[in-house]
């Protein structure tokens, strides 16, 4: 009996300091919807000063603001263990996060940096400072962190990408990307200026911290490559790490917590 009642009391504990996983619907003026988002937030209770980081996650081609928490446990366990906040937006079906220059009905980089943390920032106990907000995400999502991250290092200062699709000019056929940025042959300058490996020199006297990653098995494993060098080459700390595994979520839901890790090691130093 005392042992039973034990559980209960560990049950009950546990019950008590679990994170919230709210969806929250956002009217994005730039597109003129509405947007699902995941919002994981740790118990307040044992959070003295009431504030916490913030780190948004991004999904990939194909996929939804649901996929990480469907996909990885644990997640919610982080958060409360590690006071920080997950946000994991919708983007569409194969927006790559970008504004469409074809397509003024994709307009991510503007729904994310403008909308989405203004109002996560609103709703929630974030500290608004860019020095407690990270960005990561697989595949497509991990370009769009990216993406985000280096176009916009007023807003974050910690960026990841996980198998990411750094160079999409490879992939001309492949992911909608014809249709949000139009046919290659006649729209390069859209290709060019819209892909993470040609946004290095903006890096330049950054204080934007980079981690990637890739498996050894992943059909993008080359364009990191690429885009690990040409980091190199122009002398732009990051962290890139080369693993065993292919483009799947056996291979993420191990990732992300070297992400998570990397990002909240960061926080506690600030």
């Amino acid at each position: 009996m005392r042992f039973i009642i034990l559980i209960l009391i560990l049950v009950l504990s546990n019950s008590l300091f679990a994170a919230k996983i709210d969806t929250v619907i956002i009217f994005s003026k730039a597109m003129g919807k509405e947007i699902p988002n995941l919002v994981i937030s740790p118990n307040s209770s044992s959070n003295s000063s009431g504030s916490y980081p913030v780190v948004y996650l991004l999904h990939g081609a194909g996929g939804s603001f649901l996929d990480w928490s469907s996909n990885v446990t644990g997640l919610s366990q982080y958060c409360d263990n590690n006071e920080l906040i997950l946000v994991c937006p919708d983007a569409g079906f194969n927006s790559w996060y970008f504004d469409s220059p074809v397509d003024s009905s994709f307009r991510y980089e503007t729904y994310i940096t403008q909308e989405l943390i203004t109002q996560v920032d609103l709703l929630y106990p974030t500290i608004i400072n860019s020095k407690f907000r990270a960005i990561t995400g697989l595949s497509m999502g991990g370009h769009g962190a990216f993406y985000l991250a280096i176009r916009n290092q007023n807003i974050f200062s910690f960026a990841g990408s996980m198998s990411g699709g750094l160079d999409i000019r490879p992939f001309k056929n492949n992911w909608s990307l014809a249709d949000r940025l139009g046919d290659f042959t006649s729209n390069q300058k859209n290709w060019e200026i819209n892909t993470v490996t040609n946004m290095v020199k903006q890096l330049d006297n950054s204080d934007l911290e980079l981690i990637f990653d890739c498996g050894k098995q992943d059909f993008f494993f080359e364009v990191n490559n690429v885009f690990h060098q040409k980091l190199l080459d122009n002398n732009i700390p990051h962290i890139y790490n080369v693993n065993e595994g292919s483009h799947n979520w056996n291979y993420w839901s191990k990732a992300i917590f070297t992400h998570l890790n990397f990002f909240t090691n960061k926080f506690q130093q600030q």
